[in-house]
């Protein structure tokens, strides 16, 4: 049997949780080294799965893993990566370790000598819980494996942002424990809703399969290999009923346009490092799932509802955009710029080219990174502070320069400037974009206008100017700080100018996918052609 390298990057994580949160609690700073250690095994694990991983080679799925599990109901513990899951994983595995340096004293509890709670080792585990949950789901080829995992995160989450909340609201303890908890129960309630309806859907697929295979499976190669064949042949308005209740589940967690209002609430009530940890790890099993999920096992569903999804896209871009650009508080306006970011991811997957869609998915990976970047050094901003809203700051630049500089670096990438990570991508997805629906490409240029406007504005008012009293005595970044902000960008300017690694390992899951749905690249137009000579 071969070497179960996906199970074993999965269970690090989680075996790394349970040893963290048993460390006694006198010993908060060992809880932490000892985290720390499990996200960098991981890491090293995620690197080894790319190294081992042949974008050449035949078939959708690689490392790939098969045990019963359920037999009785067709559940197998099933698992495999592609190119787009094997990135993914690495992204996220990439990330952890920086969300735990960025939050290294996030939770540490006032009272030093208190036994009672340990709130320090409770932090790094369940960040370390949610690592486990998301690498598995971009392993997981079971639908209902996947399941499983797509739900269980969210009980970890709930108590990172409820119990691990940001202290700068300004409203008091009380006041803040109150906000905090109320983001918590609205991202848990958005997000259980969206996964029952999913389950209803998931029993629906069991239910055809069983039907027509005379066996139920939950097995995506299964049923993707079924269809072809002509073996399974869902009918057309059940296939579109099991679309919606995949695709309700996968908007929720996007955050897709008008389900997207739990994402300001989490954002802003968590901590930097946790909100990294939602919009950059978390919040990508959505997108991720739309691509392995609703294209592959629903293609003609996908199809049909490709024009409402590009719209619903599309607000989400102008939509998220434009709430950023009024926003007041620092945190909250991150978060409607990564709404408008999302809209663009979905945009590319929906847009149904295979230059849209390599863009949606070097988006999740360069979203991650350039939101990190400027979340995690607003965090910094914001500790040394104590307030989130931008009017209480002004001239941060003459007494803290490095801060400033990074602020900007991770702000110009997230406007997509020329030479970041993030152009590429964005530019990729407006090309694909084009290339099918040219209205919704123009429309969607908008957004790039508007990110400058609001990031631009942004730095305008924390950084310069005259200097106020209050952030006169601000310190510069220091050696933890900069040892989390260097290295991402550093990664924003080499993907920005040589995305090539990345995108010669997306490219062949991504044709793949295109030809599951059975789409082709639209043909230049002749009569164009000859206009343009």
């Amino acid at each position: 049997m071969a070497f179960p390298l996906l199970t074993l990057t999965a269970a690090v994580p989680a075996v790394g949780a349970v040893a963290t949160a048993a460390v006694p609690a006198g010993r908060r700073t060992a809880a932490k080294w000892l985290a720390l250690a499990f996200s960098l095994a991981t890491l090293a694990l995620a690197a080894v799965q790319l190294v081992r991983f042949d974008p050449g080679a035949k078939g959708p799925f690689q490392l790939t893993e098969s045990h019963a599990w359920i037999a009785d109901f067709g559940v197998r513990y099933e698992l495999g990566v592609d190119g787009i899951a094997v990135v993914l994983i690495a992204l996220a595995a990439l990330l952890i370790p920086f969300i735990m340096l960025a939050g290294w004293h996030d939770a540490d509890p006032q009272e030093s000598g208190s036994s009672r709670w340990r709130p320090t080792q409770g932090f790094f585990a369940l960040i370390l819980m949610v690592e486990a949950m998301v690498v598995i789901s971009f392993e997981a080829t079971d639908v209902f494996l996947f399941y499983i995992f797509f739900e269980a995160m969210l009980i970890p989450m709930y108590f990172l942002i409820g119990g691990f909340g940001d202290g700068a609201a300004g409203n008091g303890d009380a006041g803040a424990a109150a906000q905090r908890s109320y983001a918590a129960v609205k991202f848990l309630l958005y997000n259980l809703v969206g996964g029952l309806i999913m389950l209803a859907a998931v029993i629906g697929l069991y239910a055809v399969t069983a039907d027509q295979l005379g066996t139920g499976t939950f097995s995506l190669q299964e049923i993707v290999q079924a269809r072809a064949a002509g073996k399974l042949d869902i009918a057309t308005t059940t296939e579109r009923a099991l679309f919606l209740g995949f695709f309700f589940a996968f908007a929720v967690k996007a955050p897709l346009w008008p389900l997207h209002t739990w994402l300001p609430n989490a954002m802003g009530e968590a901590t930097a490092p946790v909100a990294v940890l939602i919009t950059a790890v978390v919040d990508k099993v959505g997108t991720f799932a739309m691509l392995r999920f609703c294209l592959q096992l629903f293609p003609e569903a996908s199809k049909w509802a490709t024009p409402v999804i590009v719209v619903l896209a599309l607000i989400s871009i102008l939509y998220g955009a434009l709430l950023a650009v009024g926003q007041r508080d620092i945190k909250r306006l991150v978060a409607y710029a990564s709404i408008s970011h999302f809209g663009f991811i979905v945009l590319g997957i929906f847009a149904m080219t295979s230059q849209g869609q390599s863009g949606a998915t070097l988006y999740m990976v360069n979203h991650g990174v350039s939101t990190a970047a400027l979340m995690l050094v607003a965090g910094f901003l914001i500790s040394r502070r104590g307030s989130r809203l931008i009017a209480d700051y002004g001239g941060v630049q003459k007494v803290a320069p490095v801060l400033a500089g990074t602020f900007l670096v991770g702000g110009l990438a997230t406007l997509s400037l020329p030479g970041l990570a993030p152009f590429v991508s964005e530019f990729l997805v407006l090309v694909g974009t084009f290339s099918r629906y040219p209205a919704a490409g123009i429309v969607a240029t908008l957004g790039i206008v508007l990110a400058a406007l609001y990031v631009l504005v942004l730095y305008q008012r924390t950084m310069t100017g005259p200097v106020k009293e209050e952030v006169r005595g601000m310190p510069d970044l220091r050696a933890r700080e900069l040892a989390v902000v260097a290295p991402l960008i550093a990664l924003l300017l080499f993907l920005g100018v040589y995305p090539k690694p990345v995108t010669e390992i997306l490219d062949p899951a991504v044709k793949h996918t295109m030809s599951q749905v059975h789409q082709a690249d639209p043909k230049p137009d002749v009569n164009d052609v000859e206009a343009a000579k």
